[in-house]
């Protein structure tokens, strides 16, 4: 394999709005990737978390329908 680095293309600035949002875009999938990492930590350091402390899948997924629903907007 060569040792050369492949030439970069000519890429297209952002206006301001459009470079904000992936800003934006890039900080919450960023926070997500650090809540999953503190996670893995901790099961790493302390092990699995008992079944009696968790949250049965179909609740989980019914709450979180639930927040979905009410963030949605209606249209008449």
């Amino acid at each position: 394999m060569s040792e050369q680095m492949a030439p970069v293309p000519d890429r297209q600035p952002l206006d301001e709005h459009a470079a904000a949002s992936a800003r934006a875009y890039a900080a919450e999938q960023r926070a997500k990737a650090d809540v999953l990492a503190s996670v893995l930590e901790d099961i790493a350091a302390h092990g699995y978390p008992s079944p009696e402390t968790g949250v049965l899948w179909e609740e989980a997924r019914g709450a979180h329908l639930e927040r979905l629903a009410g963030e949605q907007r209606r249209v008449a």
